[in-house]
């Protein structure tokens, strides 16, 4: 959250002789600190200031008084006001405006038991589109289309924390130092400065050790994967098993270019490494540092039994898409760190900052290195200079990493209080991989059959609320689920959507 002046959304609250004194009114509201129970005068101003905003009295657009200034007409300790102003901010209803002061920027969201908003309009239709029988290509699309107003959907950050200011400077830095040159058509392996930026960047955070000559700047993932399916393609590589569960995007960029995803199953380990020595493929894709979508870490056992595996000649496709957000574990290495011969190592910034930006990085072994440049050259001739001159100074500069300590504190809010709203309103389902990234998997008992999952999504669709059914994500029969991002909602919205579910699924499906 920006600050304003110093006045908005202070952290520490100061002790001050005027809070043990009888408080004052004013004319902001009509307040008055007499009618504050004795010790709770924030918790009062807060719920003031709601209630203010609920019944348009504050409508959106609307600017406070600063702290200073409230807390003198009220004669309250600044920390009162400052407390009250930051509740409502991380519930999203408040924002600083830099010079512009604190302003009103969303109503609340309805409490648990209040009347709630009904569905935004098509939301019905779209949820019939979204969860057919089968999941299509652009079942995606037709989900991120859909009117909702709670989208819980995994794999989306914070982009309201997007660090725009931020951003800005190091525009206007690199437009002022940029020659003429440097307008012409680049490196198709990316810029040097980002390169250079990147291999920093995973040596610091992913214990990855790689020559800026070894990255190659692609536009996210996505072409990373279609970039690995050509080459692997050209080499008789014809199928790259997945973990099952596992993502559903992954396997359908794969399919596109004709790779086959054969599943191998994921335990609370992570792979099992047998049963894919019994697949026979000679290509695996994983997510070891946080699986999707079940969260599991893969165990050392298991990370040594995956190098005995390439040993044999196996090739490791490393998709680290949000390793860096962890919240109550050791950080655990990258396979690339270990195995950087049988290993191409794929990562982005589309949850460090935004997907929008579709910038992401490849590392590949030396066999197939020129391989990657020449697909990625015959493909678009290389990412656009200017954004990524724009991210190698955000990324040297620290600014990335500043932003990342904030939202891993945001998130971890977030993340407990829908584990916190699945205590309440799920009591049947089990919470899986709460310990990092940007989602929670929900798993429900024996009781849920065969596409109660997907039925449950699209009945919380038609009420306005986005999820992921499990089932999507695997190949083969496999417990039913839900698959819940919290990165982009405030704790409120949170609790309000996993109340919808709770609703759905207590008239449609036995929790267990």
């Amino acid at each position: 959250m920006h600050r304003s002046n110093g006045e908005c959304f202070e952290r520490s609250i100061s002790a001050d002789p005027a809070e043990a004194t009888a408080g004052g009114a004013s004319d902001f509201l009509q307040l008055d600190m007499g009618d504050a129970p004795a010790g709770r005068r924030a918790d009062w101003l807060a719920g003031q200031l709601r209630r203010a905003i609920a019944d348009g009295r504050l409508p959106v657009g609307s600017k406070l008084p600063a702290t200073r200034v409230l807390a003198a007409e009220l004669r309250v300790s600044r920390g009162v006001v400052t407390e009250a102003y930051r509740r409502l901010g991380e519930d999203g209803q408040l924002a600083g405006r830099g010079r512009g002061g604190t302003v009103v920027v969303a109503a609340p969201v309805p409490s648990v038991g209040e009347e709630r908003p009904g569905p935004a309009p098509g939301a019905g239709r779209a949820a019939g589109v979204a969860f057919g029988a089968v999941p299509g290509a652009d079942v995606f699309d037709a989900l991120r289309a859909a009117p909702a107003r709670i989208d819980l959907s995994p794999g989306v950050p914070d982009l309201a924390a997007f660090p725009r200011a931020a951003w800005l400077r190091a525009e206007r830095a690199v437009l002022a130092d940029l020659p003429a040159a440097g307008f012409g058509y680049g490196d198709p392996r990316g810029t040097p400065a980002l390169r250079r930026a990147v291999a920093n960047w995973l040596a610091r955070y992913r214990g990855v050790r790689a020559d800026p000559d070894e990255v190659l700047i692609v536009s996210g993932t996505a072409q990373a994967l279609g970039l690995i399916a050509q080459v692997f393609s050209r080499d008789g590589i014809g199928a790259v098993a997945v973990e099952d569960p596992g993502s559903l995007g992954v396997r359908q960029h794969l399919a596109h270019w004709g790779v086959a995803t054969p599943p191998v199953p994921v335990d609370e380990e992570g792979i099992r490494v047998e049963a894919l020595r019994a697949s026979g493929a000679r290509a695996v894709l994983l997510t070891p540092a946080h699986q999707f979508p079940t969260g599991v870490v893969l165990g050392g056992g298991r990370r040594r039994e995956l190098m005995g595996w390439a040993a044999d000649g196996g090739l490791i496709v490393e998709d680290d898409y949000d390793a860096e957000h962890r919240y109550d574990r050791a950080p655990v290495p990258a396979l690339r760190s270990l195995l950087p011969e049988q290993v191409c190592y794929a990562g982005s910034v589309s949850k460090l900052l935004a997907p929008a930006l579709r910038v992401g990085w490849l590392l590949a072994p030396a066999t197939y290195r020129e391989a990657f440049v020449d697909a990625k050259r015959f493909a678009d001739l290389g990412n656009a200079v200017l954004p990524q001159l724009v991210l190698a100074r955000l990324m040297e500069s620290g600014e990335l990493e500043r932003g990342l300590r904030l939202l891993r504190r945001r998130h971890r809010r977030r993340r407990d209080a829908m584990i916190a709203a699945i205590a309440d309103r799920l009591p049947g389902a089990t919470v899986h991989g709460a310990a990092a990234g940007l989602h929670l998997t929900i798993t429900f008992g024996a009781g849920a059959g065969p596409g109660a999952d997907t039925e449950l999504a699209a009945a919380a669709l038609a009420r306005g609320v986005k999820v992921h059914p499990l089932s999507w994500h695997a190949q083969r029969p496999y417990r039913q689920g839900l698959v819940l991002g919290y990165a982009a909602r405030s704790p409120g919205e949170i609790a309000e959507g996993v109340a919808v579910l709770g609703e759905v699924l207590g008239s449609a499906v036995p929790p267990g």
